[in-house]
């Protein structure tokens, strides 16, 4: 017998009570509402979620229409930032785990590279300058709040994901404000948003995300943009219609070493929301979603040879790192400064393997086994076996 879900969305807003809290210029507001609504009403059917679950998916709602609205309000007040160009940015796609968090922070190393940091993602208004980035009160601000979100869980967090106001922020927190992002899946067990993303023209939240760095590149410019998160997969030929320039990077790894560090990540990212929560369902869960974005990717690169895409192997990045950045770089004729490796040896110094700790997992927490992944991933290990 199938189980019937009485959605309750008596804690939720309405999307145009919503707007007009925040009054979204039209074209914004339009566009939101496609994916807003889906999420509303998927959180409105995901009945295990505790208080503090429903509190921080609301808050999560208001933080990303207020920091759209902050942006959006910012260019009407400064039109110059709509003119700031966007050159040739680099997107590090690939598996979580695959260390693109870590090649994403090295890379920030290079005096020549921008990155976008969580401090401004998270306070995007007035435009970061470049005079004050490194003492800009915001910083402050957001140490302190990730402090007071994750309470106990910041060290279990700590071990699995750098957190912190000058660490590079992913894509998906820029992404968010569009509403067309797989980021809320993260946060919360909600497989109809989910079945709407997948099926979703994906090509406003590139607007938005080309929002975004305008804000932040119009005081505080550099020469390259470096963005990462894994959901870039799923819609690369929308990406290219705003940045038909983009070049990308992708590291690879053996997938059965990976899923269940991440499984483990989101069972700690997800505990304040759920009171309990299924190990296997969640390792089944996310088994397949990660597969859904490299099955595509894969797709458009076999359609698109030309793409411009560096393959590298995680085991290269993890044992030379100035060295395997140096292949980036080679491969898409960019200039490798010598500011660049001390600035990678740099980072490597102060972040020394291991720095919080290590968190203990395995497949079989998450009912998962070797060969179910390598069956589910088996045109990825075939397509990609001299890379991981």
């Amino acid at each position: 017998m199938t189980q019937v879900v009485h959605a309750d969305a008596s804690w939720l807003p309405t999307a145009d009570a919503l707007f007009e809290q925040y009054p979204l210029t039209p074209y914004l507001r339009e566009n939101v509402r496609k994916g807003l609504e889906p999420l509303l009403q998927a959180y409105a059917e995901d009945t295990n979620l505790n208080a503090n679950g429903r509190a921080r998916n609301l808050a999560n709602i208001h933080d990303d229409l207020r920091r759209l609205q902050a942006i959006s309000d910012d260019r009407e007040r400064y039109p110059e930032i709509r003119n700031v160009e966007i050159k040739r940015p680099m997107f590090i796609l690939g598996l979580p785990r695959c260390g693109t968090s870590f090649l994403h922070a090295i890379i920030d190393g290079d005096p020549n590279v921008r990155t976008p940091l969580m401090w401004e993602v998270a306070h995007p208004s007035p435009p970061p300058e470049a005079a004050t980035f490194d003492t800009d009160p915001r910083i402050a601000e957001f140490d302190a709040y990730i402090e007071r979100e994750f309470g106990g869980e910041i060290n279990e967090l700590l071990k699995a994901h750098p957190i912190g106001a000058k660490i590079p922020q992913e894509c998906g927190s820029m992404m968010t404000t569009s509403f067309h992002s797989s980021n809320p899946c993260m946060m919360s067990h909600i497989p109809g948003y989910y079945s709407w993303f997948l099926g979703a023209d994906l090509t406003f939240r590139y607007e938005v995300h080309k929002m975004w760095l305008q804000q932040l590149s119009w005081k505080n410019p550099r020469k390259y943009w470096v963005l990462k998160i894994q959901e870039h997969m799923y819609a690369i030929p929308e990406l290219l219609k705003v940045y038909p320039d983009a070049v990308f990077v992708q590291p690879h790894r053996d997938p059965t070493t990976v899923i269940a560090s991440i499984s483990q990540l989101i069972y700690v990212i997800r505990s304040v929301a759920y009171d309990q929560q299924d190990k296997h369902a969640l390792g089944q869960e996310f088994l397949h979603l990660w597969h859904d974005g490299l099955a595509r990717i894969m797709a458009y690169r076999k359609e698109h040879p030309d793409l411009p895409i560096y393959d590298m192997r995680y085991k290269e990045l993890v044992a030379d790192p100035v060295k395997a950045v140096g292949g980036i770089y080679e491969n898409f004729g960019m200039e490798y400064t010598e500011a660049a490796r001390q600035g990678i040896r740099h980072w490597l110094a102060e972040n020394p393997a291991g720095k919080h700790g290590k968190h203990a997992y395995t497949l079989e927490d998450f009912g998962l086994t070797v060969d179910e992944i390598r069956d589910v991933y088996a045109d990825y290990i075939e397509t990609y076996r001299d890379y991981i």
